[in-house]
């Protein structure tokens, strides 16, 4: 009974020996061992490792590329402009020891590229105005951008891999004043159309009223010539027929008087038959 616990703990105790010397490095991963405290080597091909229990210790750390998103910060531009800008990062652990050394958990990885990449952001963002950004100089701002990043993440075991502007907008409170300030400015230029379209209606109305007058006038001028011509040549053939027949412009006459006289009089007219006014209802007109 005693020898066969003691062959099970034998057994226990071997098996966990033999997996506490034994560790799997993932096809995604990298080894760092570390002995008593002091890195002593890395292992970067997957499958299955031996490791000194008790002694060896081992961290994993994934090579893939990582992402980084940190939140939108606002950056004054070269021109006094402010933006609020939003970076994305990809990153990977190129050396483990040199990782280990200096950072040694992700998340303060995260949080060291982080502020290089902000330091960078508004260093080059700040010698640069809008319309840079908003034209294809764009491409080369984000290429320095990147370049800095690299060059100062190398020294934390970091792969910088891409660093990318992903939103660079003018913050809610600018935006508002410049759609207030374009909407005035549109106002004020509607304002002006009126105003010169007014102007513009009085000076056609001026012109056409103008135009009328003087074709009025010019209208009345030759209506005045034309009846005074025909005038003329009315008096002119009655005189004409006066001259001829002396008594046939005395019957005229006195028929035109005889029209106005029992006009005006209506509807009645009372006369002596002998009166001299009625001498061709007496005797008729002459032959």
């Amino acid at each position: 009974m005693r020898f066969g616990i003691w062959i099970a703990a034998t057994a226990g105790l071997a098996g966990w020996l033999l997996t506490s010397s034994l560790y799997t490095v993932d096809e995604t991963q990298e080894a760092l061992l570390i002995r008593l405290g002091k890195p002593v080597g890395i292992e970067t091909a997957p499958g299955l490792k031996a490791k000194l229990p008790f002694v060896d210790t081992v961290v994993l750390y994934d090579k893939r590329l990582m992402p980084l998103e940190p939140p939108a910060e606002q950056i004054i531009l070269g021109d006094q402009k402010r933006l609020e800008v939003e970076t994305y990062t990809r990153f990977r652990i190129s050396d483990p020891l040199l990782y280990h050394q200096t950072l040694r958990t992700l998340e303060q990885a995260r949080s060291q590229l982080s502020q290089i990449v902000s330091s960078s952001l508004r260093r080059e963002l700040g010698q640069v105005s809008l319309p840079v950004l908003l034209s294809e100089g764009r491409a080369a701002v984000t290429d320095r951008i990147r370049r800095e990043v690299t060059d100062k993440s190398d020294t934390l075991g970091l792969e910088v891999v891409d660093v990318r502007l992903r939103r660079a907008d003018l913050p809610a409170e600018t935006s508002q004043a410049i759609y207030d300030r374009m909407k005035s400015e549109r106002e004020r230029e509607a304002k002006e159309l009126r105003a010169q379209g007014f102007e513009w209606e009085q000076l056609i109305k001026s012109k056409a009223d103008r135009e009328r007058t003087v074709l009025l006038s010019e209208a009345q001028r030759q209506s005045r010539i034309t009846r005074g011509e025909a005038d003329a040549e009315a008096n002119r053939q009655f005189a004409d027929v006066v001259g001829n027949d002396p008594e046939f412009y005395k019957l005229y006459r006195s028929l035109q008087t005889y029209r106005q006289s029992l006009s005006d009089a209506a509807p009645t007219l009372v006369l002596t038959p002998e009166t001299d006014f009625l001498q061709f209802f007496r005797s008729g007109p002459p032959h």
